[in-house]
């Protein structure tokens, strides 16, 4: 289950930023790759990372 709250944590974590500091000025960083694509798939995986912990049977031994 940490693996899996790691991973969504590093998906949060490269969400963040990309602002600009003056409001009337646009910066097109938000829109980077890391951003739109790379972030939101670790925190799904990250997810799925969580149900498969908790579905999952514990070793006996």
């Amino acid at each position: 289950m940490f693996i899996g709250l790691g991973t969504i944590a590093l998906g949060f974590i490269l969400m963040s930023g990309g602002g600009s500091d003056d409001p009337n000025v646009f910066s097109d960083a938000i829109f980077s790759w890391r951003r739109i694509r790379l972030a939101p798939a670790l925190v799904i995986i990250g997810f799925g990372i969580q149900v498969y912990a908790i579905l999952s049977k514990p070793k006996k031994g």
